[in-house]
């Protein structure tokens, strides 16, 4: 195990290992300090960036921060590394792979030159230079970088700015999920998904609520996707009972162990994407997995140790659990970004940091990636920070993000982003929907010329008849 060292302030710091280098050189957070993993000052974490800066990427293959032997993320990402494609980076140190992603970035066809690299690049190099990055750099190169997929919709096309519209209910009340998802339509949200959390995970409950999404997407002809986020097996389970299942939904991890807490592994994985894809449901592509992810999962399975059974920071776990989804080449990808709670991502700041990271670090890894704009009410964060997120995702090419009604979703209790919020950023941005859902609302009469969400009452009669549905 290499030991590091870097001098600065006059103080020598000495670092055991790449695990421990990666975690003290993170960004503060509350997670990696409930961890013990944490740099215990500003002065240790700048030498430990400092001396990260100087590692030659090529480390990262030879030295995994989880073992090979005993995790399967591991020997995903490391059986699956394109060297091919990491020849052009292969001779950068961490901080010269950051000087030469900003300077592409800065390119014409900075797009084309980030996806030829993407696939040589591990989740382990990708994590160690976000750390090396001020948030501006971070929204930088993820703008410039361009991951799309498609089912009914086209997620992630430069310029727009897709939903999740996430109509849940304490009771599963179809009613009340109508109502919500009435809701969201009017207001031009809707197009990555229509995606419902249920409160149990029956196959009863389950199929109710996709046949009921499922009717509505039909009778009014919405150009979208519907998904049911119980657990995969249960999705599984559904299609071979012949029920409309479009997108198949899991949570992830970014080891075997936090995995095997969601109950699922890669094969498992893999079956229910070629399960999925075998209905043959999409239009305009074939993506069918929706995946959610998020800093502090692995920590909180207590799934976090990694070589010499040091803790790993929980960013670079989180970056890893995109080895897993990329190999599933999923229509959609969310950090749920605050949601597990303040022992992770204490405040606003660390919030927004993480955000920033996540998208940031899907995005270069080949992922159309979204982020739940989202805290719990115990975190020291408000809708202003929310606000803040969400401008500086939709300024870095975010693919979608998650609307509920009013910001508040009552059935898993946290705050998220409100429909208006999206119609704000999109405006003040100069963004749209996915194109096909554009087309949908300009063909209801939902949409003006200058792509602004129209009131109601001067809407067309097939509106005004889903209106009166719910």
């Amino acid at each position: 195990m290499t030991r590091y060292h870097q001098r600065i302030g006059g103080t020598n710091h000495t670092f055991d290992g790449l695990v421990e280098l990666l975690a003290k050189a993170t960004p503060r957070r509350s997670g990696d300090e409930l961890a013990g993993c944490a740099a215990e000052s500003d002065a240790e974490r700048a030498a430990a960036q400092w001396a990260l800066s100087e590692v030659p990427l090529s480390v990262f293959l030879n030295e995994p921060v989880v073992p090979y032997e005993t995790d399967e993320v591991t020997r995903l990402i490391l059986d699956t590394h394109d060297r091919v494609a990491f020849q052009a980076v292969s001779h950068l140190t961490v901080g010269g792979l950051r000087d030469w992603l900003l300077a592409v970035a800065a390119e014409p066809d900075a797009a084309v030159t980030l996806a030829a690299v993407s696939r040589g690049l591990t989740p382990e190099m990708v994590a160690a230079v976000s750390k090396l990055m001020r948030n501006q750099d971070l929204i930088a190169v993820a703008k410039a970088t361009e991951v799309t997929a498609g089912f009914r919709t086209t997620i992630g096309l430069p310029g727009t700015l897709a939903t999740r519209l996430q109509p849940n209910h304490p009771t599963d009340d179809p009613r009340g999920i109508a109502a919500a998802v009435l809701d969201g339509l009017l207001l031009g949200c809707g197009d990555a998904v229509i995606g419902i959390n249920p409160a149990t995970d029956s196959p009863k409950a389950t199929a109710d609520l996709l046949y009921l999404l499922d009717e509505v997407r039909q009778r009014f002809d919405i150009p979208t996707q519907s998904c049911v986020l119980s657990h995969v097996t249960t999705t599984m389970g559904l299609i071979e009972a012949g029920a409309p299942v479009d997108l198949v939904f899991q949570s992830i991890a970014g080891t075997e162990g936090a995995n095997s807490g969601f109950g699922v592994n890669i094969s498992l994985l893999r079956e229910a994407d070629e399960a999925g894809r075998s209905l043959r449901r999409g239009t305009v592509g074939d993506n069918v997995m929706y995946l959610e992810t998020g800093q502090g999962s692995a920590l909180s399975a207590g799934a976090h140790l990694g070589t010499g059974g040091k803790p790993v920071d929980q960013q670079t776990l989180e970056t890893r659990a995109y080895a897993v989804a990329r190999d599933l080449d999923p229509l959609l990808v969310n950090t749920v970004v605050g949601f597990i709670g303040p022992e992770y991502l204490y405040d606003g700041k660390q919030i927004i940091r993480a955000g920033l990271e996540d998208h940031f670090c899907g995005k270069l890894l080949g992922l159309p990636m979204g982020v739940d704009v989202c805290y719990t009410n115990h975190a020291e964060a408000d809708q202003d920070d929310m606000d803040t997120l969400l401008t500086l995702l939709g300024a870095a090419g975010c693919a979608f993000v998650i609307a509920v009604p009013g910001a508040d979703d009552v059935m898993l209790g946290y705050q998220s982003l409100a429909y208006h919020d999206a119609l704000y950023a999109r405006k003040v941005l100069g963004l749209t929907p996915a194109p096909e859902f554009a087309a949908w609302l300009d063909r209801l009469g939902m949409m003006g010329a200058d792509g602004r969400i129209l009131p109601v009452e001067p809407l067309s009669s097939p509106l005004r008849a889903l209106a009166g549905a719910s």
